[in-house]
């Protein structure tokens, strides 16, 4: 299925019925009084965060939504029915923008999460409603409310512990292929990688966590370059990054650590132009590919000391996989003792037991 990640539509909830101004005619029964009913709801629409889904392919098409109307009160006490509500099952990780004010309404980020996105309009009153000691015959009633009407845009930040970052072909996806169960398209030219992937990690029978990869970032992505800032909000939600610095050079003439240090800073500039709050999140630096130096600890310490690095650092080859275990099971401790509280619920959500 295509990875769609992006989409644009139309919501319109259903109109409330009308309530009616109505009186009992029966025979033998004189002065029956007014038995206008009220009008029935209109249609709701609500999002539903699904785990079941990871693509907003279905709304790229699919682009109006329109919920139908209450059906208007009728005589003899009889209410309008109203109308049933439209459920949008979309992936966990959505937000929801405000087309027009590009306001952030809804942030779908566990399953089962519902949101009210066009509310239905509340039906009309009948004149059974205005009946009093002083006002026996009422001929009043009340139109039924409009339903709410938004352009909606629709945008999914997957879901995951721990996130890659590097330049194209620094073994990213050769990575994830050999820690989990992911299988992204791996080949020997830059951005191979054209959507994220997603693997779960199992550490061992009782613990795992789940690795995003995205293509490739390079110099000038903020500007467009390569496949620019498009798939770096799926990290947005990662707890940690991983950063992967190939530390080999195919060109023997080229300076390969002072090539990864002007790699790994050029990465640096553009996740702070994307976003600070990216930039400042927790990040180890992972050294790929040191079975093709000849002097792996040397290597290692130069860039160390070049990108004056103080955080974690890991020495891999995820071709022949050295390394590679002790670095998930580093991981899978810092994200059991870095576990994140729970917010308190969002009282613009909708209670799933009680909708």
């Amino acid at each position: 299925m295509k990875f769609v990640d992006e989409a644009t539509i139309e919501v319109i909830a259903g109109k409330g019925g009308n309530g009616v101004a109505s009186f009992r005619r029966e025979k033998f029964i004189p002065k029956g009084g007014p038995d206008g009913g009220d009008g029935g709801r209109g249609g709701s629409i609500h999002a539903v965060a699904d785990r079941n889904i990871n693509t907003l392919i279905d709304y790229r098409y699919a682009r109006l939504h329109r919920a139908r109307n209450g059906e208007n009160g009728r005589g003899s006490d009889q209410y309008g029915a109203g109308a049933p509500d439209i459920i949008l099952r979309m992936p966990v990780g959505t937000t929801i923008f405000d087309a027009d004010t590009d306001e952030l309404l809804f942030d779908l980020d566990h399953d089962g999460q519902r949101a009210t996105v066009a509310a239905g309009g509340g039906g009309g009153l009948g004149n059974l409603h205005f009946k009093s000691s002083t006002n026996r015959a009422p001929r009043q009633c009340t139109p039924g409310q409009e339903g709410e009407q938004r352009r909606l845009r629709l945008e999914l930040k997957v879901l995951a512990d721990v996130g890659l970052l590097g330049m194209p072909n620094a073994g990213k996806s050769t990575l994830i292929s050999k820690v989990s169960n992911a299988r992204p398209k791996i080949a020997d030219y830059p951005f191979t990688t054209l959507h994220p992937n997603l693997g779960v990690v199992r550490s061992s029978a009782e613990h795992s966590f789940v690795i995003a990869d995205i293509p490739g970032l390079i110099e000038g992505a903020s500007e467009g370059a390569g496949l620019g800032h498009l798939f770096l909000r799926h990290l947005s939600r990662t707890r940690v990054l991983l950063h992967i610095l190939d530390v080999h050079s195919p060109d023997p003439e080229v300076d390969a650590c002072a090539q990864v240090v002007e790699d790994a800073r050029a990465i640096l500039r553009e996740l702070e132009r994307y976003s600070p709050e990216l930039h400042a999140k927790p990040r180890w630096l992972v050294l790929n590919k040191i079975d093709m130096v000849e002097d792996p600890a040397a290597t290692q310490a130069r860039i160390i000391e070049d990108l004056a690095w103080t955080g974690p650092v890991f020495a891999i080859s995820a071709l022949t996989g050295e390394g590679t275990q002790g670095l998930m099971r580093a991981l899978q401790a810092w994200l059991d003792e870095h576990r994140p509280t729970q917010p308190d619920p969002d009282p613009r959500f909708d209670d799933p037991a009680n909708p």
